[in-house]
């Protein structure tokens, strides 16, 4: 009896490589995209591997010849890109976790080299280890830019929030730079975020960072020295740098396992968190913006913390047709 190779009894990595290579050049039926938005639905990591391996798809382009297999001439290969196919069909999940998703190259007598660009969509979260050992976790909406060579570590965060935990004894700097400004470091563990070229957060859990800002009225930019439990917050020019206890670090961090914790957090910030995490308009009205919440919410149920806010505080939430939120003061009854 012929076994479907998309069947439940896949492990759900072998079913992300087959719909890739289904995927890659080829229109599916009626009834394969029925299955696909079915399996789709199963299990919410289903869509993130999926979107990994067809990354994996595009990355194969530029592995091919590394891997010793040229492309096919056009007159033999079914489609444009049938080596490719078949690597990510019978090989996928071992391609994966080797080349993790990046473009990776090997120079003899050297360290190896790494260049990639990897990017989180909106409410979703990525970790992945770089080719020296170093790890990165993204927050949703955020976009890097790795580029590792002989001669240094180097990191551009175009955008959003990520936490790097960096690998001790390597000898090359790890370079990470923002819009605003630039953060080296050597092997530490720090939170980076960005949103524009005159804002920056950088928040030290382990070892310590030099951050570098550019300063016009001067010369020569500003250095900053941040240890274990220092944060620097730069916004519009203003730079301000405080102590955190480990709990206030860990509340800090706790986007990384999918959480805001609140202390006494006025509304618009808390507000902005997930925001920035959905990708959409939810602002406060004056009245109420100023007002302290406290709490541990989940990043990815809005209207549970929306609800929670709505008991918690003298607040009504109003949707608008455009997709916005806003928070104002509750009407009196």
């Amino acid at each position: 009896m012929k076994t479907n190779p998309l069947s439940p009894q896949s492990s759900a990595e072998d079913q992300a490589a087959l719909w890739a290579a289904k995927l890659d050049g080829s229109v599916l039926t009626a009834e394969e995209r029925i299955a696909l938005d079915a399996w789709l639905e199963l299990d919410p990591q289903h869509r993130e591997l999926l979107s990994s391996y067809c990354q994996l798809s595009s990355d194969l382009e530029l592995l091919l010849p590394a891997l010793g297999l040229p492309p096919e001439p056009a007159e033999s290969r079914p489609t444009p890109s049938a080596a490719k196919r078949r690597l990510l069909w019978f090989a996928g999940p071992l391609l994966a976790a080797a080349a993790a998703v990046a473009l990776v190259f090997w120079s003899p007598g050297g360290p190896p080299r790494q260049q990639d660009d990897v990017a989180t969509s909106i409410a979703r979260r990525q970790s992945l280890t770089l080719i020296d050992g170093s790890t990165a976790e993204l927050n949703a909406r955020t976009a890097l830019k790795i580029q590792i060579n002989a001669e240094e570590r180097r990191v551009r965060l175009a955008g959003g929030q990520a936490f790097f935990r960096v690998q001790h004894g390597d000898p090359r700097p790890f370079v990470v730079e923002t819009p605003a400004g630039t953060v080296r470091v050597t092997g530490t563990q720090f939170e980076t975020r960005s949103e524009s070229d005159r804002s920056l957060a950088v928040l030290v859990l382990e070892g310590s960072v030099q951050v570098q800002l550019p300063d016009a009225a001067a010369t020569e930019p500003r250095l900053y020295t941040l240890q274990a439990g220092h944060r620097l917050k730069l916004n519009a020019g203003q730079v301000d740098v405080d102590f955190l206890s480990d709990a206030a670090v860990l509340n800090e961090l706790a986007w990384r396992d999918g959480f805001v914790v609140c202390n006494a957090t006025p509304l618009a910030e808390a507000l902005a968190h997930f925001a920035r995490y959905h990708g959409k308009g939810i602002t406060a009205a004056a009245e109420v913006a100023g007002l302290h919440l406290g709490g541990r919410f989940s990043l990815d149920d809005l209207d549970g913390f929306l609800s929670a806010v709505e008991a918690v505080l003298p607040v009504r939430v109003t949707r608008e047709t455009s997709g916005a939120i806003r928070v104002g003061p509750r009407p009196p009854r």
